[in-house]
């Protein structure tokens, strides 16, 4: 007797959910900017999930790249690979100036995708590929896009340009040993201090690595908060700034928007007495005769930086006693750790050398223990961090960058309007005040909100990642110098039978050696 099997009507042609991705370009890729991707993400996973029908399958972004060219973002790139590969069915992007304001690449890379019937949507303009009239629409405005890009550059340029000519132009990010106040370059006491020893001590006859290896050795920050190397002492040798002039125009944009030294290329504006001075022209003038008689015009660091890539701990650990750094020295059977402050003076350090091999073997420990009281330890602080961690902060992120982004295209429109005489000056310095003042508080309360939650951010990541490792239930026999450098930031000796690991993700685990 044949066998027969009823299928349910319900069944008959029901369709799987739509996948649909986002895709996402920032201007820079600072860690405020992955704050902002995490605001995206947020927005797009909430956007998506509100359709019963749709499935999120990502989100896809590129960081401090242009959009005039396609090559050289690869996240851009592996979206339309996952494409080609029939994991993504539908694509959502913001506005057509994020995906291209190339109008031919923009056209070729839609129809490509079209071909496998996959559309794309854009918020702002309202566009969906799929629909009829959506590609000669694209096609106008991705060209416009184009066109605006190349009208916002000409604008900004010709602005800058009037500002050179006047010296109204500012200088937003002055070099160590000033400040910003309210777009004035003003001395700051401490860095100019550290600029005149710098000084000092190059018309001494020290190099410039010396001078970075003795102000590293002392823990003084650098510009960054970093370390500081050959190439920026000697930066800072050539830096005409400190003399109290400045010259506008060291570098330029082409027209693809490619950012160049200006080699003589374009006129450069040389304003003398811009600012308060920190060393006198002579001084400037001596140090630099210095540095291009002993050769050194493009700087060297000499030990630390060659040194501290051999070895995963080089450069991570520090003292508990004078909070110098470490290194790491052959004794007469074995390989150890010592401080340089001791090294150097041991009344200024009593901590003596530890072995390298009781410092690795105690990592091994602390892991393992990470490991097999993973559900007493990194669960439980997971989930306080979780529910410390809410959503309101990332959705009025979203919402500061959507009104900044339509204050700023506003202030570009009445800027053209001006330059073309279209728009009355005294409307338009009305306009401009009351824009300006607009987007400097928007701006002013994102990096507030980008600032506190940034360093949470990159903590997550790190508490991830171990929890990743964790959850393998890998037992450490051996020191494994790259989940060393994985999961731990630095090492703290505290003496000779005690040490601490600070890891990643905030706390710092205590070891006995």
């Amino acid at each position: 007797m044949k066998r027969i099997t009823k299928i349910d009507a319900s069944t008959v042609g029901e369709k799987r959910k739509l996948r649909v991705a986002a895709y996402a370009r920032v201007s820079t890729d600072s860690k405020e900017q992955m704050v902002s991707l995490a605001a995206q993400k947020n927005h797009y996973e909430r956007y998506i999930q509100s359709h019963p029908n749709w499935e999120y399958a990502g989100l896809y972004y590129d960081e401090g790249v242009s959009g005039t060219k396609k090559d050289n973002r690869s996240g851009l790139l592996q979206l339309l690979t996952d494409c080609e590969r029939g994991l993504i069915d539908y694509v959502i992007i913001k506005s057509i100036s994020r995906f291209s304001r190339n109008t031919l690449e923009c056209v070729e890379m839609v129809r490509q995708l079209c071909e496998k019937g996959i559309y794309i949507y854009f918020e702002k303009e309202n566009i969906d590929t799929g629909k009829i009239e959506g590609e000669l629409l694209l096609s106008i405005l991705s060209s416009l896009a184009e066109s605006e890009s190349h009208s916002i550059s000409e604008n900004n340029r010709w602005s800058i340009q009037r500002r050179f000519l006047n010296g109204t132009y500012k200088i937003g990010y002055p070099p160590y040993g000033y400040d910003n106040v309210e777009g004035m370059m003003v001395i700051n006491g401490e860095q100019a201090k550290i600029v005149q020893r710098i000084f000092d001590e190059i018309l001494s006859g020290k190099s410039a690595g010396a001078v970075a290896r003795s102000l590293n050795l002392e823990q003084i920050p650098s510009k960054r908060g970093g370390s500081w190397t050959g190439h920026t002492i000697c930066g800072m040798i050539r830096n005409e700034k400190y003399t109290g002039d400045v010259i506008f125009q060291k570098s330029y944009s082409d027209d693809r928007f490619r950012r160049h030294t200006n080699k003589g290329e374009k006129n450069m504006y040389y304003m003398k007495d811009h600012h308060e001075p920190i060393v006198s022209r002579e001084i400037f003038d001596a140090a630099n005769a210095m540095i291009n008689q002993n050769g050194l015009e493009k700087g060297h660091e000499i030990s630390a930086g060659k040194y501290n890539n051999r070895y995963p701990m080089s450069g991570k650990i520090r003292c508990g006693k004078c909070g110098g750094s470490w290194k790491r020295v052959k004794l007469s059977r074995y390989h150890a750790l010592a401080c340089q402050t001791h090294i150097q003076n041991h009344a200024a350090c009593p901590l003596k050398a530890v072995p390298e091999e009781s410092v690795k073997a105690a990592f091994a420990t602390m892991m393992n223990k990470l490991t097999f009281c993973r559900s007493v330890i990194l669960l439980p602080f997971a989930q306080r961090t979780k529910e410390r961690k809410g959503t309101e902060l990332l959705e009025r992120l979203s919402k500061l960058e959507a009104l900044l982004e339509d204050s700023m295209e506003r202030q570009q429109q009445i800027h053209q309007f001006f330059t073309s005489g279209l728009l009355d000056p005294a409307v338009y310095a009305k306009e401009e005040a009351a824009l300006a003042e607009d987007i400097k508080r928007m701006k002013d309360e994102k990096k507030s909100l980008e600032s506190h939650m940034s360093g949470g951010y990159e903590q997550q990541e790190a508490l991830d990642r171990l929890l990743k490792y964790t959850a393998k239930g890998i037992t450490l026999t051996a020191f494994d110098g790259d989940l060393f450098t994985e999961h731990v930031d630095h090492i703290v000796i505290y003496d000779q039978t005690e040490i601490g690991f600070a890891m990643k993700f905030g706390p710092i685990f205590r070891e006995r050696i």
